[in-house]
């Protein structure tokens, strides 16, 4: 059995795997770097193996050493949910979920589905994080997350939450009457549109499908913003075009409030999925989320 201090050892050799720097996992440990140096290379003699690889600049693991720290941060993950149960047991919640998710889930998803799963799970504690930029859900402590299945690493599982999502072009009934209306995708070059910076970073360029039909429009206005209810609001009061998912827009079409500029086109996308590590055992929690989401997509 380990004892305290190789415990330990094994702790501090994460941290340096994770920040590939001595002074910086120093920095973060609150100790000096020779003190680290020493500690990993008596961590080699014991194991009887290289864990790191050393170089002027950095420092990386072996494959040994990468092997290793997987091990032992599925460990951790493991010894950190049990503490949570324990915790929430404590004040008498039998389990607690912790999710990042993009804005555009919170009125899609979470909203329709939290107070059918509060009255089913009483006891389970849910805390969310809206969040549109992408985040490594894992190492900032969540159990999932919620994003477009596209955009999600590879090396996470992932779960549809939605069908495909369909994307349209909307404006008010005013625009329409003082600005005319777009006939097909290129004459939104012509136009006031509200253009959408990603949480990545970048400036969206409008998607539309017609049958075979594909086209990317780069188009042109004044207004930014990354947040879709900003746009649609902006939009339902005669500021210019918004690019949105149908779904969200659908009381204010029915409403007469916003009508789809491009009625024959639009684009399909890829449905919002829930995802999490393929290393750490998924909470009951996260599981119950998902089937009451799928419980709701399945009446909508």
């Amino acid at each position: 059995m380990l004892n305290r201090n190789q415990l330990s050892d094994l702790a501090i050799f994460l941290v340096i795997v994770k920040y590939r720097s001595f002074r910086k996992a120093a920095d973060h440990l609150d100790v000096t770097v020779s003190a680290l140096s020493h500690r990993m290379k008596i961590l080699e003699e014991r194991l009887g193996v290289r864990l790191l690889n050393r170089t002027s600049r950095s420092v990386a693991p072996t494959v040994a050493g990468d092997a290793l720290a997987k091990k032992i941060a599925a460990g951790l993950d493991l010894i950190e949910l049990g503490l949570e149960e324990l915790q929430a047991q404590s004040r008498g919640i039998v389990g607690n979920v912790r999710i990042n998710v993009l804005r555009d889930a919170v009125p899609l998803l979470l909203t329709p589905v939290l107070p059918a799963f509060t009255e089913k799970y009483p006891n389970i504690e849910v805390e969310i994080a809206v969040d549109d930029h992408f985040v490594d859900v894992t190492a900032e402590g969540f159990d999932a997350g919620v994003r477009y299945s596209g955009t999600i690493p590879e090396d996470m599982i992932a779960v549809p939450l939605t069908s495909p999502l369909q994307w349209v072009a909307v404006g008010s009934p005013d625009y329409f009457a003082r600005h005319g209306r777009p006939s097909i995708p290129e004459d939104l070059n012509k136009h006031r549109c509200i253009r959408i910076r990603t949480g990545r970073g970048q400036i969206y360029h409008w998607e539309f499908e017609r049958g075979e039909e594909y086209r990317q429009i780069e188009v042109p206005g004044s207004i930014i913003s990354g947040a879709t209810d900003l746009a649609v609001g902006a939009a339902i009061n005669g500021a210019g075009l918004a690019y949105c998912l149908e779904r969200l827009v659908r009381p204010h079409l029915d409403a007469g409030h916003l009508e789809i500029a491009l009625p024959q086109w639009s684009s399909t996308g890829p449905p919002l999925s829930i995802y999490y590590s393929s290393r750490r055992q998924l909470p009951f929690g996260i599981s119950a989320l998902i089937q009451t989401i799928r419980e709701i997509e399945r009446r909508t």
